[in-house]
């Protein structure tokens, strides 16, 4: 089997990066929403990005143009009856998820392998939904996808060799680096990184030294390039809430339980960047 046409379930932030990448490395790409309006600002968001990089030389108008003529949007599943592989990357919810994937396998091909973006969740649940669990796996893309470089390449219990030795090189095809992943909890980054965010959240609420100083800390005395407060604003103190959250529920670790700041701050409507308020004010 090889890989030439491409689905993408969701044209939001993730969804709209996997397909610009998909896209760009010339495969055909199709995309799934469920009202025009978020197709059309999904499309929007990927011009614009591709605007950019044409602006920056990092590819010509014509490369533009030929990516955008490779993506097309769509309200329905049954578009997906020709595709070799299906990217999810809906909301973070299994049980919406498990819905998606039992659509997906009644919808795509049965040589077709279905894919989540899942930044936690379990990929063997939706694997459980389908009737070809061995050809489901999770590929883990980080934002904003354009620009960042990592793919987690989750495997279950039961998704095959055949599988594995087509996810890899279809990442790199798109200009990804690859890990491989077991199917547990959080995989490697989120595993490690809300464990560093919950306690950094804990420290700061417990008033041990300001959100300043505390990212301040971490960028000059650890070079890190950003501070986790900061961290926690970029991706979203929902996002972060709702994967401390999974994470806790699954593993029962009082270490990944949401602090209760964080969880007063989600209720307020404070999530970060994107609503202009979270740790820090950016309006």
């Amino acid at each position: 089997m090889e890989i030439k046409k491409v689905g993408v379930v969701g044209f939001g932030l993730m969804g709209g990066g996997i397909a610009e990448v998909c896209a760009k490395a010339g495969y055909d790409t199709v995309v799934v929403e469920v009202a025009q309006q978020f197709l059309d600002k999904g499309y929007k968001n990927v011009t614009v990005s591709l605007e950019k990089a044409v602006k920056r030389e990092k590819m010509t108008a014509e490369e533009k143009d030929a990516a955008l003529g490779r993506l097309k949007g769509t309200l329905n599943m049954e578009e997906f009856g020709d595709r070799d592989l299906v990217i999810e990357a809906a909301i973070e919810n299994l049980d919406e998820k498990k819905k998606i994937f039992a659509s997906l396998d009644k919808t795509c091909p049965p040589a077709a392998i279905l894919a989540s973006n899942t930044s936690c969740l379990s990929i063997l649940d939706m694997a459980a939904m389908t009737g070809r669990p061995d050809k489901v796996l999770g590929l883990h893309f980080f934002s904003p996808v354009p620009v960042m470089q990592l793919v987690e390449i989750v495997r279950t219990l039961v998704t095959s060799d055949e599988t594995m030795a087509l996810a890899k090189p279809f990442c790199e095809s798109i200009g990804k680096t690859t890990v491989l992943c077991q199917d547990i909890p959080g995989f490697i980054a989120n595993r490690l990184s809300m464990a560093y965010l919950a306690y950094t959240i804990r420290f700061y609420e417990q008033g041990m030294a300001s959100k300043e100083d505390i990212d301040k800390t971490m960028r000059l005395g650890l070079n890190h390039p950003m501070g986790p407060l900061e961290l926690s604003d970029f991706i979203g103190l929902d996002t972060v809430y709702y994967i401390m959250s999974a994470m806790y529920d699954e593993l029962k670790d009082p270490l990944f339980a949401p602090p209760t700041v964080l969880k007063k701050m989600v209720t307020a409507g404070h999530l970060g960047r994107k609503t202009g308020k979270g740790f820090y004010d950016y309006r």
